[in-house]
């Protein structure tokens, strides 16, 4: 593993029971840390993640809240570099054009929880914004669908160290896997991908298919929706407000993917047998 990878994770001493035999075992925890995002050196938003990727991370968020269009909006991302700043370690700025920047930035500051990227919007409006339905006539081969989570599941190399991680896979038309990423948030594992996706210059999203490791919920189809992804895939059920919009929004929308076997919520007439 890199050193990108230990960051993720440390390792800690377990007291086991099993039946009546008390046994003490190394573990291995994974890391759980504030991540504070600015724009233009304006506070946007704190958020629990896992430590890795954070320039991606920072540039995905900001990305599937729409204030990035497309890698030209995106100028830099630094680490911030005061010695005396509290946790300056867990700061990224973002510096993007100043036409991009919402004027209401300081007023909808917020934070988000590890599991769940909606915690804190100053109102529900926000949340369920109104985004453009997608204009894609993708096709997808179901076989080809059957084969992301075995390519996602190989691409996690600290889950297979704790156990306890999220990953999500950004696939290309042709099942290839383009850019993978594991935290201990879900939608924190979008907007990683996501980030790695616009600072490479990998752009627009539109002939790409997402897979994620839990579940559909909304915020995962919402961020997708946002950059134009027009097919969500998960290993779990979607939620009702899910597939709502997925099938608002023209996406394929897929739960309980597992091998051949799988749910197709939104979007079947575009999965080709």
């Amino acid at each position: 593993m890199d050193e990108d990878h230990h960051m993720m994770y440390r390792q800690t001493e377990v007291r086991l029971w099993k039946g009546g035999t008390e046994t003490e075992k190394p573990d291995f925890l994974v890391t759980e840390e504030p991540l504070e995002i600015r724009v233009n050196d304006l506070p946007a938003a704190v958020t629990m993640r896992t430590p890795g990727q954070d320039e991606a991370l920072a540039v995905g968020f900001l990305a599937t809240e729409s204030i990035l269009r497309s890698p030209d909006d995106l100028y830099d991302v630094l680490r911030c570099g005061d010695p005396d700043e509290l946790n300056a370690g867990n700061v990224v700025n973002v510096y993007v054009d100043p036409e991009r920047v919402p004027r209401d930035l300081n007023s909808r500051h917020r934070y988000a929880n590890s599991s769940c990227g909606l915690c804190g919007r100053a109102t529900i409006d926000h949340a369920i914004r109104t985004l453009p339905p997608l204009d894609s006539e993708l096709v997808v081969p179901r076989n080809l669908i059957a084969r992301l989570p075995e390519a996602l599941r190989a691409a996690q190399p600290v889950f297979s160290r704790t156990g306890g991680l999220h990953a999500a896979g950004l696939f290309g038309p042709q099942g290839e896997l383009l850019f993978v990423a594991e935290d201990i948030g879900r939608h924190n594992t979008v907007d990683k991908v996501v980030g790695q996706a616009l600072r490479s210059g990998c752009w627009p999203l539109t002939d790409t298919l997402l897979m994620v490791s839990g579940r559909g919920g909304f915020e995962i189809v919402q961020k997708s929706l946002a950059v134009r992804i027009p097919v969500v895939c998960s290993v779990s059920a979607p939620s009702t407000l899910a597939v709502d919009l997925a099938r608002e929004a023209g996406m394929i929308l897929v739960g309980f993917l597992r091998g051949e076997s799988m749910n197709v919520y939104a979007g079947a007439d575009r999965i080709a047998s």
